[in-house]
């Protein structure tokens, strides 16, 4: 069965400002990784776990902020 493009809901398009800060989180944490694994020289799996951890606790924080301004937003 088909979908028409009458029943997929409206999308909103993403901000370009919304994808550079992504690709400099990126950026920021590929740096992060090079840096604890070659210069403090703390290993591979150690410098993958903080480069990781970083990250997750980095979507954290924008999925809270994005919650709390949606739900300002519905107000």
């Amino acid at each position: 069965m088909a979908i028409d493009e009458s029943d997929r809901p409206a999308v909103a398009p993403v901000s370009g400002l919304t994808v550079a800060s992504y690709t400099l989180m990126g950026v920021g944490l590929i740096a992060w990784f090079l840096y604890g694994w070659l210069v403090q020289r703390q290993g591979l799996v150690n410098s993958i776990g903080e480069s990781a951890g970083t990250g997750f606790a980095i979507l954290l924080i924008v999925s809270i902020i994005g919650s709390m301004r949606r739900a300002r937003d519905t107000e």
